[in-house]
């Protein structure tokens, strides 16, 4: 179908909705409604090809293909989601940011912390959650320092990015590359000094140019509600369970991490059937103590509730996922991947293709891409895998508009962090982008042979 006029449409719709999604910004539209309707119209007009050919269930059997290989990821973001939102409600990360801020860091301390904890933390969280964490942060303590603001989100998009690169739990794209069964769970590890290096080559650059000067004091008490450590702890089982299921069991991650979501039903059962025996409890301690502070939390303690936190989940995330897999899906049983990979991989020398589809990610989302390079399945060694996979992680970093982090900062810090306040900057993101493919290429050298 790729010579015919459907093929071309199909080209074209896809075109014209990925401007909208690039437009999002500034026509303040979301950004699944476009794919949404694009991946509607592809799939229509394949089905309706088929049908005139007389081999519908090609057709249908192609869709429901394509879309496991969605519901498979849309649950396992969905529980990860859930799980963020559950300790967000329950004020772990409200916490953090309350004992940053008391610490009294000076502006340049800030920069690296925030940077550093956006590293540690997205492996676990994920990129865009942490990301707007450590945004959360920064805009607290410098609140009218523009500059200084906007240094810091590059850092954090940066470090974010690099840090979820190395982990099927830090972006999409390796959670992609980990459900597909191409890298193994612990062959992610091996990214972690190019990784580590993608971060700290801008990060030294950008510091230089940071007064080291204290911001003003600005005091939060933030206290933990009732199950936030639990809660915890039942996340860290739930990867657990998830990577046991899939490495010892040889089953799709998602099983090890809808059983999770069960544990924190489980667990929000429990917080609810015992709020009352935990309040009355309390509050005879804290009247016998004559705590006036800790009686007053009391009265706003609000019972814990699961599927309010799954209501509270990225939907538009979620929904512009499906709607970017079923387009590239559709346009990959067309045969426009089996084109696009014949060019880049067999015309390409595949280190080249790879490097270049990272910066693309900077352009286009880095979920296409990496869907793409994952429909395409092109003939590569070991080591080409996980190039790809960093590529495809850390180069969005080069723009703002590159990364889920990204755009989410230019929103959270709107007037602070801009794109033309981040491009500025792109030069020396570039440098650390291709300082960390140069560690991968000499550090994992042996993954790069073929058979």
């Amino acid at each position: 179908m790729t010579g015919s006029m459907v093929g071309f449409l199909a080209v074209l719709i896809f075109v014209l909705a990925y401007s909208l999604v690039m437009a999002e910004e500034k026509l303040h539209m979301r950004k699944s409604k476009p794919v949404l309707v694009a991946a509607g119209l592809i799939w229509t007009m394949i089905g309706w090809v088929y049908v005139q050919a007389g081999m519908p269930d090609q057709a249908e059997h192609a869709f429901r293909e394509t879309l496991l290989e969605f519901t498979e990821l849309m649950l396992f973001l969905l529980v990860a989601m859930t799980y963020i939102n559950a300790m967000d409600e329950r004020r772990v990360f409200d916490a953090l940011r309350s004992w940053m801020v008391r610490k009294g860091f000076s502006y340049r301390q800030l920069f690296w912390l925030t940077g550093v904890l956006a590293f540690v933390i997205s492996p676990i969280a994920d990129n865009l959650t942490t990301a707007m964490l450590m945004c959360a942060v920064v805009t607290k303590v410098a609140e009218g320092d523009k500059r200084f603001i906007n240094l810091c989100c590059i850092n954090i998009v940066v470090a974010a990015n690099a840090g979820g690169a190395f982990s099927p739990f830090g972006d999409i794209t390796t959670l992609m590359v980990w459900q597909a069964g191409i890298v193994q769970f612990y062959e992610f590890f091996t990214l972690l000094i190019p990784s580590i290096v993608n971060f700290i080559i801008p990060a030294l650059v950008m510091s230089l140019f940071i007064n080291n000067r204290k911001p003003e004091g600005v005091y939060e008490d933030v206290w933990l509600k009732r199950g936030a450590r639990r809660i915890i702890a039942l996340f860290l089982l739930t990867v657990a369970t998830a990577v046991a299921s899939h490495t010892l069991l040889h089953l799709p991650p998602v099983l090890g991490m809808m059983t999770g979501l069960g544990y924190l039903q489980f667990f929000g059962y429990y917080l609810r059937r015992s709020l009352p025996r935990s309040l009355e409890r309390k509050r005879a301690r804290y009247t016998a103590r004559g705590d006036e502070r800790k009686l007053a939390q009391l009265g706003s303690v609000v019972p814990f509730d699961v599927f309010n936190r799954v209501a509270r989940a990225e939907w538009d995330t979620l929904l512009f996922f499906y709607g970017v897999v079923m387009c590239v899906g559709g346009l990959g049983f067309m045969g426009y991947l089996g084109l696009l990979s014949e060019a880049l991989y067999l015309g390409w020398n595949p280190t080249w293709a790879n490097i270049v589809l990272g910066l693309v990610s900077a352009v286009v989302d880095n979920i296409p891409v990496m869907f793409a390079v994952l429909t395409m399945q092109p003939d590569m060694s070991h080591g080409q895998w996980l190039l790809i996979t960093l590529t495809a992680g850390v180069g969005g970093s080069v723009l703002s508009i590159g990364s889920a982090a990204g755009v989410a900062l230019m929103g959270q810090a709107r007037g602070n962090y801009t794109f033309m306040g981040h491009l500025r900057w792109a030069p020396v993101i570039l440098v650390g982008y291709a300082a960390s493919i140069a560690v991968h290429l000499w550090l994992n050298a042996a993954s790069f042979a073929i058979g």
